[in-house]
């Protein structure tokens, strides 16, 4: 089961508090912006009065990406794409790549930009979609996403796919779904100061959401197949408005960040002298966990402990640290310890060959922490 953990709440190893100086020294809740045009290429999303839903969402993507270059210096802004190009031959290879590219650059907020469409031409308004499963389970909105969007979803007709997607819903709440309801409600928020029409947020099995290593939403930006509202995305100002309304987004959450991360930071505790170790009556071969925050890589959890010497670990049966965390399935199996997310990534390839579900986790000496 794959779950992202992300590099936000990083208190306290110094290495990673992603404080970004400025003119003025202000720190910045967030270090690097993933920005997703959606579409691109020989796949132009929705097509209505002469305009493609790819051409909208890069140009919005590039004015939100230089609006946070030039308003939130040293923050760093990556693009999925910078130009009219599919990033890969299928659909879901495609969104996949974008995904790649947002965790190979370490990103810490993934924004998917899209344009709406609906049969009904008088449908309109701006709503964000997070990874998550409506309680309408697996029944499509048909106002939501349309007809050209459906290749975003996860299928779940197939009970092994929908086992492992809900599985990773459940502890994605755990790790960093509040995260990603924050920057939807700030995104939100932003609109309506505008006066947008704001739809609510919702829930959808969205695969560039599911491969996704950090917080983050897909924002619709508004409905092409209605007419006064294409005219609005078609306009520069418009398109000015909405990149501004997502700026102003971006700054709102990094400020709430920085709230949680003053909150969530424990003090440093005072230097204690050192006590003598006294030497094992035998050679002891467990594995020692770091203390403070560290990362590894998860391959299994369970309701019941595993000794980590079983064959259900495979090749890294002997080599596996035991953590705990609340939730049903309360121990969980790791390797790879590292004190930064990056190095634990870089060995998540080689992990996947075996374990194709293992994701990396942020922990606090035995325990995941979110």
């Amino acid at each position: 089961m794959r779950v992202r953990i992300f590099p936000i709440l990083l208190a306290a190893v110094a290495t990673f508090r992603m404080n970004v100086a400025t003119a003025g020294d202000i720190a910045y809740g967030v270090q690097v912006v993933v920005i997703d045009a959606g579409h691109g290429g020989d796949d132009p999303g929705a097509h209505y009065y002469g305009t493609y839903e790819k051409t909208l969402t890069l140009n919005v993507a590039l004015k939100l990406g230089k609006l946070i270059e030039e308003g939130m210096p040293g923050v760093k802004v990556v693009y999925t794409r910078k130009t009219d190009k599919a990033l890969a031959p299928t659909k879901i290879a495609d969104l996949q790549a974008r995904a790649d590219i947002a965790n190979k650059a370490g990103g810490d907020l993934f924004i998917s930009i899209h344009v709406n469409a609906a049969e009904d031409a008088s449908a309109r308004g701006v709503e964000t979609l997070v990874m998550g499963e409506s309680s309408k389970e697996q029944r499509y909105n048909e106002d939501a996403l349309y007809e050209n969007n459906r290749d975003d979803l996860i299928d779940m007709s197939d009970e092994r796919t929908a086992a492992i997607v809900r599985a990773y819903i459940q502890n994605l709440q755990f790790t960093y779904g509040q995260y990603s309801m924050a920057i939807a409600r700030c995104i939100q928020n932003n609109y309506g100061k505008t006066g947008r029409h704001v739809r609510k947020i919702k829930p959808q099995l969205l695969r560039v959401l599911y491969a996704t290593d950090m917080p983050g939403g897909l924002t619709e930006i508004g409905f092409l197949s209605n007419p006064r509202e294409a005219a609005y995305l078609k306009s520069e100002k418009g398109q000015d408005e909405i990149a501004r309304s997502l700026f102003n987004a971006v700054k709102d959450y990094s400020t709430y960040l920085l709230e949680m991360r003053r909150t969530e930071e424990p003090p440093e505790p005072a230097a204690k002298p050192a006590e003598p170790v006294k030497p094992a009556a035998e050679p002891v071969f467990e594995p020692v966990k770091k203390q403070g925050v560290h990362y590894a890589i998860q391959i299994l959890s369970g309701r019941n402990k595993v000794a980590r010497t079983s064959p259900e670990f495979k090749n890294y049966a002997g080599k596996i640290l035991e953590y705990t965390a609340e939730g049903t399935f309360r121990y969980k199996y790791c390797v790879y310890e590292s004190d930064s997310k990056a190095q634990a990534q870089s060995h998540l390839a080689e992990v996947r060959k075996t374990f194709p579900e293992a994701f990396v986790v942020r922990c606090r000496g035995d325990k995941i922490v979110k």
